[in-house]
């Protein structure tokens, strides 16, 4: 296996799935080392052992863990709320994630945290700050020997693709005045075809019994048409950010 290492950032069990299972698999397949960090849920619950089920099939290695509660589920443990938690407090946390893997690239949402929820929003600031800090020798000692991550990516949707899509998916257009996610198109800098690794990634996200069976993003994907869910999986967008110099041989 590779040196080179992609690190996750997410906020709960089955994001890693839909919003980068293509780029997990695709990456590990090529050798390359992949983990991910989930803010949200514990050891013990359904959910973490269905997250387990879904890096086993990305190829992503055991579930990393920051230890908080979900802000939409009590049944989440943690000893406290991520939207809740001193951000000091969870930056250092993640820190040592980054120190202990050692990543070339970070992967983590867009600002508006794909589409808004508070916790993808606090999972991206924590992020933002964490792979700076992790370079720094001062900041978090405790936490490992510094890294110095190479480049940034912030998984979204271009603007023009949720307008195109949004109708199929849930059935209805947007209601007037509603905000909805997505990017401007020009700020979207890396758009990867993830056709081949669809199967792969579908079958993660289906790993997530308990999300599907409340009737959240699995259960919504298995509701399209076969075709239209194969063309949904298979485009994965980010926003590209360089920490240090860009090299050619760089990731994504």
């Amino acid at each position: 296996m590779s040196d080179t290492g992609l690190l996750c950032v997410h906020a709960h069990p089955d994001d890693e799935a839909l919003w980068t299972g293509g780029v997990l698999a695709r990456y590990a397949e090529a050798g390359v080392r992949t983990g991910v960090v989930t803010c949200t849920w514990v050891e013990g619950t359904r959910r973490v052992e269905e997250l387990r089920r879904s890096l086993a099939i990305l190829g992503a290695g055991e579930p990393r863990l920051l230890g908080y509660s979900d802000a939409g589920a009590n049944e989440s443990g943690g000893d406290e709320r991520f939207v809740e938690a001193d951000v000091d407090g969870a930056v250092g946390r993640l820190v040592g994630h980054i120190r202990e893997f050692r990543p070339d690239v970070v992967v983590t949402y867009d600002a508006f945290g794909g589409y808004g929820h508070p916790d993808h929003v606090r999972a991206h600031r924590a992020t933002l700050a964490a792979v700076e800090a992790a370079a720094y020798e001062q900041l978090y000692p405790e936490a490992g020997e510094p890294w110095q991550a190479r480049t940034l990516y912030l998984v979204t949707i271009p603007q023009s693709v949720v307008r195109a899509e949004w109708e199929k998916i849930f059935g209805a257009p947007p209601e007037a005045g509603q905000v909805l996610p997505g990017t401007p198109d020009e700020q979207v800098t890396t758009t990867v075809d993830v056709r081949a690794w669809a199967d792969r990634k579908w079958e993660a996200f289906q790993a997530h019994e308990s999300e599907a069976e409340r009737g959240a993003g699995p259960a919504m994907f298995a509701g399209l048409p076969d075709e239209e869910r194969e063309r949904l999986l298979a485009t994965e967008w980010y926003i590209r950010r360089d920490l240090v110099a860009p090299r050619s041989a760089d990731l994504i």
